[in-house]
């Protein structure tokens, strides 16, 4: 093999490359705030009074500041779960159409599941 062929061989994608640094930090920001959302809402859960029945759940997102943090967690997920599809399906789906139709299709998928979530949110 001449070193002509071995660096054609070895050139990136054009489908990820040079996002390295911004999405591992990108993941670690909404992993850290999905985190403060779980202890946020297992603090609220302990605090609560009796049993936990809907009216009780209900109670726990009212606070316009927990449907705040609930949205911005929401959409942090997404976005957490987006950057990481991205990247398993530019490492283990080659060819290009097919892993573009599956990106797009997570993107959709996740959009509409945030939405069905911030609509049970907002309906609270």
């Amino acid at each position: 093999m001449s070193v002509k062929s071995i660096l054609q061989n070895a050139k990136r994608s054009t489908s990820g490359a040079q996002r390295g640094l911004g999405d591992w930090i990108m993941q670690r920001a909404t992993a850290l705030l999905m985190i403060l959302f779980t202890f946020v809402l297992i603090a609220r859960v302990l605090l609560v009074e009796g049993p936990i029945t809907y009216t009780a759940w209900a109670g726990i997102f009212a606070a316009p500041w927990m449907k705040g943090l609930t949205f911005l967690t929401i959409v942090s997920m997404g976005w957490h779960a987006v950057v990481g599809m991205r990247d398993v399906f530019m490492d283990y789906v080659k060819p290009f159409a097919l892993r573009l139709m599956l990106h797009l299709g997570a993107v959709v998928w996740l959009g509409v599941c945030a939405g069905w979530a911030l609509q049970v949110l907002w309906r609270i």
